[in-house]
């Protein structure tokens, strides 16, 4: 079985989400922003999409389209353990051994992402891998814009059209790092994980870079787990507020 057979993506998607409530199902261009995602998905062609929600009427939109969606249990305190438990529902029998955590409000998502992930954690070995875009000293100043501290690969040979670069992580910040450049890396919160590095994580309490830094990747770097990166061109807009759901509808055709 190769890499891209043993490969589910999976996308956490809830109601609840505080700062713009039932936004999965805000309609953009006449369809709901989570059909969006799970269609971009699956034109990457990597491996099986699901939907994991604690919503029937989430589920209910991505079966309506053909697709697939799981039911998951409404406390999750993250996405990560909400994947997880997706996971053990969908194959018991652990066939996949790797799982590409997307996010479900990437309605632009350009579906070269899960290959840019796939290609990171292939290629490095690492327990998980997550990517990066540059961002300039303007965006980096910003708490919300999540900065990264990479250790970047000096072979520079297997740069694609798909990661520009790889490397390793060395840590994740809400404050500019490093200091005294002007090449910052603008995290993209998108994740490729082994499953037995997955099982591991959502097992261990939150660590206190994590609580320092209010950033979940934290405890998998305190954990010792080694975090692979690719620096993609440009990071998809994700949706937060309705200010965002405003410039992605018309971007996208309202």
């Amino acid at each position: 079985m190769s890499s891209s057979d043993s490969t589910i993506i999976i996308i956490p998607a809830r109601m609840a989400a505080s700062r713009l409530p039932g936004k999965p199902l805000a309609d953009i261009a006449g369809k709901p922003m989570i059909q969006h995602v799970w269609e971009r998905a699956r034109a990457a062609n990597i491996g099986p999409v699901y939907v994991a929600t604690e919503h029937q009427k989430i589920a209910d939109v991505i079966r309506a389209a053909g697709g697939e969606a799981v039911i998951t249990r409404d406390d999750h305190p993250s996405g990560s353990d909400r994947v997880f438990e997706a996971l053990q529902i969908i194959d018991p029998n652990e066939s996949y051994q790797t799982v590409l955590n997307l996010q479900g409000d990437l309605p632009e998502m350009d579906p070269a992402i899960p290959a840019a992930l796939a290609a990171a954690l292939d290629r490095s070995g690492a327990e998980l891998a997550t990517l990066v875009t540059p961002a300039t000293a303007e965006e980096a100043a910003h708490p919300q814009v999540v900065k990264a501290a990479i250790a970047w690969d000096a072979n520079t040979e297997e740069a694609t059209a798909i990661a520009g670069r790889f490397g390793r992580a060395l840590y994740f910040s809400r404050t500019p790092i490093p200091a005294n450049t002007t090449e910052y890396n603008h995290h993209v919160g998108v994740y490729g994980w082994r499953r037995s590095a997955l099982a591991a994580f959502v097992k261990l309490p939150p660590s206190p870079l994590e609580l320092t830094e209010k950033l979940e990747q934290l405890r998998a770097l305190e954990a010792g787990m080694t975090i692979a990166v690719a620096q993609i061109s440009a990071a998809p807009g994700g949706v937060d507020t309705k200010d965002d759901l405003t410039a992605v509808r018309r971007r996208l055709g309202h």
